[in-house]
């Protein structure tokens, strides 16, 4: 199947479950953990594309839910600025395969991407979709062998 680079925040249920679809989808996933990866503006923001600034938040981020931050309002070069100061902040997961970067969670589309075979894929991002424990994701260790 296929190696995916899987960027995950330690002890997030969603991407607990995330990974565990792609798992039992057979693919090799290299964990990295999220808020230690030394980002810079040119390595995150290859995994935005073309989204719109407010597209890069994670909504579920105590922060955008208590208003501090506003996705909405945030130029792109205020966006990274807050995301590279705050790594909470960071949609997730962010995904990397042959060179390809993705960030969050569709089980549709990451399905057209990579393939989904585990029935029980979660379908959206964040704790409320999860459906597996924080365990598999509690302990990453950061590697850099499959960027």
């Amino acid at each position: 199947m296929t190696t995916i680079a899987f960027y995950a925040k330690p002890g997030c249920k969603g991407n607990a479950a995330q990974l565990r679809a792609l798992r039992a989808s057979g693919h090799t996933v290299h964990i990295h953990d999220l808020l230690t990866e030394p980002w810079t503006a040119e390595s995150l923001g290859a995994f935005f594309g073309d989204t719109p600034p407010s597209a890069w938040f994670n909504r579920s981020a105590t922060r955008v839910k208590a208003g501090a931050i506003d996705p909405d309002g945030l130029s792109a070069d205020e966006a990274m600025a807050a995301l590279l100061a705050d790594p909470l902040l960071i949609r997730r997961p962010l995904m990397a395969v042959d060179g390809e970067r993705r960030a969050g969670w569709d089980a549709e589309s990451v399905d057209r991407w990579v393939g989904l075979s585990a029935p029980e894929a979660p379908e959206g991002e964040g704790c409320a979709a999860a459906r597996a424990s924080c365990g598999e994701v509690e302990s990453l260790r950061s590697t850099k062998d499959a960027r």
